[in-house]
């Protein structure tokens, strides 16, 4: 197991080109991605799977849902940044993408 700690502006980077789509805010030690999907239902099962997976990682992220889209923002609050956890969930979460 990885320990957990920030990763430096280099890992970070690199983190980001590794994921589809994902953009990195500075300011927020923060990852974020917007879903879409045609309806709300579709909404909700996408939610509903990655509060699943959350939940199997014990890593939380803070989601914004509304009518047919879903953002997805991910910080380690424990190391007050982002941490390889933080990128496993991404890529995680991008493969729950139906």
């Amino acid at each position: 197991m990885n320990e957990l700690k920030a990763l430096s502006a280099e890992e970070i980077s690199s983190g980001i080109e590794n994921l589809n789509g994902w953009s990195y805010h500075k300011e927020t030690s923060e990852i974020s991605k917007i879903f879409t999907f045609k309806g709300y239902y579709k909404t909700i099962a996408f939610v509903n799977s990655i509060a699943w997976q959350a939940q199997k990682h014990v890593h939380h992220p803070d989601l914004k849902i509304s009518f047919g889209n879903c953002e997805v923002r991910l910080t380690t609050h424990d190391v007050d940044g982002l941490s390889y956890k933080d990128f496993e969930l991404a890529a995680l979460i991008d493969s729950l993408y139906f």
